[in-house]
């Protein structure tokens, strides 16, 4: 076979094009997309809840504490060394207000959702005698199925 027909018949466009759409279905599945709108959500979320920790609560503290400076000025000195403890102070409240949020949505909102499809669930009315035959015969046909002695 002579090199001219030998690279003809590799056919680099038709493998590009196959990676190509191979891409396309990982990238544009469902489950890809939910976790990016899952992400952006989220990093606009943080970034409203820094914006009322460092414009709001931090400021407020200050108030509360005496103190002639902003909380971002907040620092003790070993030697010639700042320790900026005020910023710290401002993170941490940051990460209680998020994991408040995510306690009261997961726990509580999601909890409340979940227990209300449970009594949804209960209140489902009992089976005619018909349902509970067919339930039976099925029953019957999973045993018949299933082998007698399982392989150990």
């Amino acid at each position: 076979m002579d090199p001219l027909n030998k690279l003809k018949s590799l056919e680099p466009t038709k493998k590009a094009l196959t990676l190509l759409d191979e891409f396309k279905a990982f990238a544009f599945k469902g489950n890809v997309i939910d976790l990016a709108i899952g992400v952006i959500i989220g990093a606009a979320f943080g970034k409203i809840i820094e914006s009322l920790v460092k414009n709001v609560i931090m400021p407020l503290i200050s108030l509360v504490i005496p103190s002639e400076e902003s909380y971002t000025e907040w620092a003790f000195a070993i030697g010639d060394k700042k320790v900026p403890f005020g910023l710290f102070l401002g993170d941490v409240v940051n990460f209680l207000i998020v994991a408040a949020v995510l306690f009261f949505f997961t726990v509580k909102f999601l909890g409340w959702l979940l227990h209300a499809h449970k009594e949804e669930v209960a209140a489902l009315p009992p089976l005619t005698k018909d349902q509970e035959l067919l339930a039976e015969i099925r029953d019957l046909l999973k045993n018949r199925a299933a082998p007698a002695n399982p392989p150990v």
